[in-house]
Formats: structure tokens, C-alpha cells, sequence
């Protein structure tokens, strides 16, 4: 009875210490019962760079409401862009090849006359004999791929331009030609092969088995000069490339090869609105296992899911054209004057690495880092074919890149003006070196009165200096006597450039060879 009378008495007492501990800590929010943290209250205005935002008590008035979900979409759809962008450039690829007639696996086209600059292909070569074909192993089902002996480097991708195996000098047969066969991502069957391929019977035949996470793949093969001539090559694929479905190996449809060369024809992903409409056709057409559920919630945002119509309301296309207006110019900026680590090959030098990052998966740091977003931007925004290849240390073989777009000043390079590169001698591809010029709007060679916009030290007869070094020349016109080593470029137009060696040597891995800089002449 006693404690019972005694309650209230300690609950006010405990009270009032309470309140004297606020009191005597701190002072108290106003509207609150204790002192709320700074940090996790929201003003009633809020400044930014889309205006004055206005809440009442935390919560948004009807004009930032809209404003903010205008963002939201906004960023998705920039985000959709400059993550789409692998799936869109294989599906361009894709087109393409229905543009010029190639509209099942058994049609290859074939750059039988070298890769010119009539084709829209990002930064293609001038150097080797291109044979491409799309493969859609969801309608053929398992894919059989024989490639002749003495191949350069060939590769499969998939849809979303990610590795699935190599063929030909850096693939397993090593050149020495083979049957590869592709099988598609709902293959249940025995065979389980790693990324890459690995080598196994089936049905008594010997192949080099590899399994694609997608339906459309592509398959890019490489033939090299002979003589400076692509006759021996072209050959080679002809008589002995072939594709079609497993199912069909004991009566596979006869191959057709489609020439490619001294053909306009594009394979390049639109950089408007319809880029958002590549890509549904990609993501309704794919099982959705080929992307993590992350990236198939971001393109689900703006309205592109597999099984459901795109068809975004007045409000939502006219963002959508702003966002892909922002993800092109965004992708430009990446390229053109990228801030990535790990880009400049040199100190002080235009010169940088097309693939930033050492991964032909995008891991930054070995993975600590997670995917390197804006290294695989700049990289499929620019140019195709993702292998291991591109970035492993392969001495003697394989191929090693570098681009530039800035003279040694600092500014773009300019078309009306003209500009020297000094190769230094002994540059260390067992192939071929090449320098290639493009045209920074299409990422495809640059246009101009010459077939080939490069230089190739196994096709050209370039005038060497007494101590082996090449001086390139760029420009409208070739300065006098010069006309061997000059590359024509166009004024009014940009440029920019890459270098290719071809079995890449020791002094280009270790730095202890490095190209000149672009040098503006009077």
C-alpha cells in the first residue's frame, strides 16, 4: 500500500531530473522534447542548381515535388545512357550487318578490300582483314565456328559487349584454326565451360566450347596483310570460315560473304532518342539473366523492361531527349578530355590508354573498387570488341592501343592545321604498327580524299630518318616532299588518333618506348 502511495511521487521526480539533465546538456529543438541533430533536419528552403527547393517541415511543397521527381528521371535516363551504351553499340553492330544483307549466321561480311572510311564503325583499322558475323544462338540454338589456320586475333561477345572467348593467335587454338562452338545461356546439357571456353568432345568432334550469357552474339575475326595485300587473308576466310548450328553439322547451309568494303553502311547506336529504343529492343529480346537485377532496375525506371511496350508519356520522352543530350555530352567529355585515373599513358603527354583500368571487366583495383563505370564508358563509346587480349601482358601477341585528340599544347586537333608525330625507331610490335585517324562526331575513320586515313609501316613505304624514327604529317595539304608520310585531314573538322601495335613488345609494356607528341608547324 505503502510503495503503492509512493509511486507518483518518484515518476515526477524522475521527470524533473530528466528535464534537469536537458536543461543543464542542452537545448532543446524547438517543437522537440531534446536537442534533434543538425544534420539529419531539412530546411525549409534548400538553394541548388535547379532553383529553390521549399518544404514544410520535411516535406516538399507541390512545385519541388515535380521538380524533383523530374530530376530523378533526368538522371536515370543519363544513367541509362551511359550504361546502355555496350548493349546499344552491339545492337547498331547488329543492324548493320541486316542493312547490308547479313541476316543469318552463314553471311559473314567481309572487309575484303581493308576497313575504309566509307563503313561507320567505331574506330575500326586500316590494317587487318575484318570478317563479322552476328550469331543468335536463342534462334540457332549451339553454334559451331571453324576458322581457318594462321587467324589473327578473333573474338566473341556478347549483347552486352562482354568476353566470351577468343579465337585464332590469342584464343586456345592458338592460331592453329579450329571448331569453336557457342552455346546459348539456357543450354542445360553436361557441358560447363569457364569464361572463356575450354576445350571438349561432343559427339566425337573435338571443340572449343564456350557458353554466352546472351542470344545475339558477335563474332569478329582478323586476317593480316601478306605483302601489304589482304588477297591472302580474304582466301583464307573464305575456304575455311564457317557458322552454323550444331544441329546442322552433317548439312550446314552454305557460307555467303558479303563485301563490306567501299560501302556506307552504319553500325554505330543512335545518340537521340531513339538510343532508348535500341535498347528495349535489347532487354525484350534477352533472357534476363544477362544483367544483374541493378542494372535491369535502372533501365526498368525510365520505362524499358523486358515483356512490356516502351512507351513513355509526353512529360517522360521530352526528358528522356534531355538525358540522352546529357549522356552523349557527358561521354564526349569522358573521351575527349578524360579526368580518369589511370588514362595518361606519360607524364605530360596526350597519350592514354583506351582501355583504362587493366580489366577487360571493369573491376577498379581488382575489384575493391567495383566496376569502373566511366572507364567502360569511354571504352565502348569509342570502339568495339572486348577481350582479355587487349589488356593482358601478351608479349609477341595480341594488339596494345593509345589515343590522343590534343596537340602538345593542350588543344583539340584541328583539321585546318597542320601537325608532325615523330615515331621513334624500333617501335616494338613483332606485326605491325599503324596510326589511324577519326573523326571525333562518328568515332569512325575520318572522311577525306584518301581511302585509307592512315599509316601502316607494313602496307605503306614510309621515308625513315637516318636513325630509323618516322615523322608523320597531318594536315590539308602535305608539306613538300613529304607526301609518303602524310595524312590527310579536313578543315573545319576535328581529328583525333589512335596508335596500334600489333604483338606488342617489352619496351612498350615497360614505358622505355613512347611516341612523340603531336607538334603544330607554322
Amino acid at each position: 500500500m505503502l510503495s503503492e502511495m509512493l509511486r507518483p511521487a518518484v515518476l515526477a521526480a524522475a521527470g524533473l531530473l530528466a528535464t534537469t539533465l536537458t536543461a543543464a546538456g542542452e537545448v532543446k529543438t524547438p517543437g522537440y522534447n531534446h536537442k534533434i541533430p543538425e544534420k539529419i533536419v531539412t530546411p525549409d528552403t534548400v538553394e541548388t542548381r535547379f532553383g529553390t527547393l521549399k518544404f514544410f517541415d520535411g516535406m516538399p511543397d507541390e512545385a519541388t515535388v515535380d521538380r524533383l521527381y523530374d530530376n530523378l528521371d533526368l538522371m536515370r535516363g543519363v544513367e541509362t545512357f551511359l550504361n546502355g551504351i555496350p548493349a546499344t553499340s552491339v545492337e547498331g553492330i547488329r543492324l548493320g550487318h541486316l542493312e547490308m544483307g547479313a541476316d543469318t549466321s552463314n553471311k559473314a561480311i567481309l572487309l575484303d578490300q581493308l576497313m575504309d572510311s566509307a563503313p561507320l564503325f567505331l574506330t575500326g583499322n586500316t590494317d587487318t582483314v575484318y570478317g563479322s558475323v552476328v550469331l543468335d544462338v536463342g534462334k540457332d540454338g549451339p553454334t559451331v565456328v571453324e576458322i581457318p589456320a594462321g587467324s589473327g586475333p578473333g573474338t566473341v561477345n556478347d549483347a552486352y559487349f562482354r568476353f566470351v572467348t577468343d579465337m585464332g593467335g590469342p584464343g586456345p587454338d592458338r592460331g592453329k584454326g579450329g571448331k569453336y562452338l557457342i552455346l546459348p545461356p539456357d543450354y542445360k546439357g553436361d557441358l560447363v565451360p569457364p569464361v572463356g571456353g575450354m576445350e571438349a568432345e561432343v559427339d566425337g568432334e573435338k571443340y572449343f566450347v564456350a557458353k554466352s550469357t546472351s542470344y545475339v552474339n558477335w563474332l569478329i575475326l582478323r586476317g593480316f596483310l601478306v605483302d601489304g595485300k589482304p588477297d591472302a587473308a580474304v582466301a583464307s576466310f573464305k575456304s575455311g570460315l564457317k557458322v552454323y548450328p550444331l544441329s546442322k553439322r552433317d548439312n550446314p547451309p552454305k557460307m555467303e560473304f558479303i563485301s563490306g568494303s567501299r560501302k556506307s553502311w552504319n553500325t554505330i547506336h543512335a545518340n537521340n532518342y531513339e538510343f532508348y529504343k535500341e535498347l528495349h529492343t535489347v532487354i525484350d529480346r534477352e533472357p534476363t539473366s544477362m544483367l544483374d537485377p541493378e542494372l535491369l532496375g535502372l533501365f526498368a525506371s525510365i520505362g524499358i523492361e523486358k515483356g512490356k511496350p516502351f512507351a513513355p508519356d509526353a512529360r517522360m520522352k521530352k526528358l528522356l531527349t534531355e538525358a540522352v543530350a546529357v549522356g552523349n555530352a557527358t561521354a564526349r567529355a569522358l573521351i575527349f578530355r578524360p579526368r580518369l585515373d589511370g588514362f595518361r599513358l606519360y607524364p605530360n603527354s596526350a597519350w592514354g590508354a583506351a582501355f583504362v583500368g587493366g580489366s577487360y571487366q571493369w573491376l577498379r583495383d581488382g575489384g575493391k573498387g567495383g566496376r569502373y563505370l566511366d572507364a567502360r564508358t569511354l571504352f565502348f563509346y569509342q570502339a568495339t570488341v572486348n577481350t582479355p587480349a587487349m589488356v593482358e601482358q601478351m608479349i609477341g601477341a595480341g594488339s596494345q592501343y593509345a589515343y590522343a585528340a590534343t596537340d602538345q599544347n593542350g588543344d583539340y586537333l584541328d583539321g585546318a592545321k597542320t601537325y608532325k608525330l615523330r615515331i621513334p625507331a624500333n617501335p616494338p610490335a613483332k606485326d605491325f604498327w599503324s596510326v589511324v585517324v577519326y573523326d571525333p562526331q562518328t568515332r569512325s575513320q575520318l572522311q577525306t580524299g584518301q581511302t585509307f586515313p592512315s599509316k601502316n609501316n607494313k602496307r605503306d613505304k614510309l621515308i625513315e630518318n637516318p636513325d630509323g624514327s618516322v615523322e608523320l604529317y597531318f594536315g590539308p595539304k602535305a608539306p613538300e616532299g613529304k607526301e609518303a608520310n602524310w595524312i590527310q585531314t579536313v578543315a573545319g573538322k576535328g581529328w583525333y588518333t589512335l596508335l596500334r601495335l600489333y604483338g606488342p613488345l617489352g619496351p612498350w609494356f615497360d614505358k622505355s618506348w613512347r611516341p612523340g607528341e603531336f607538334e603544330p608547324i607554322q
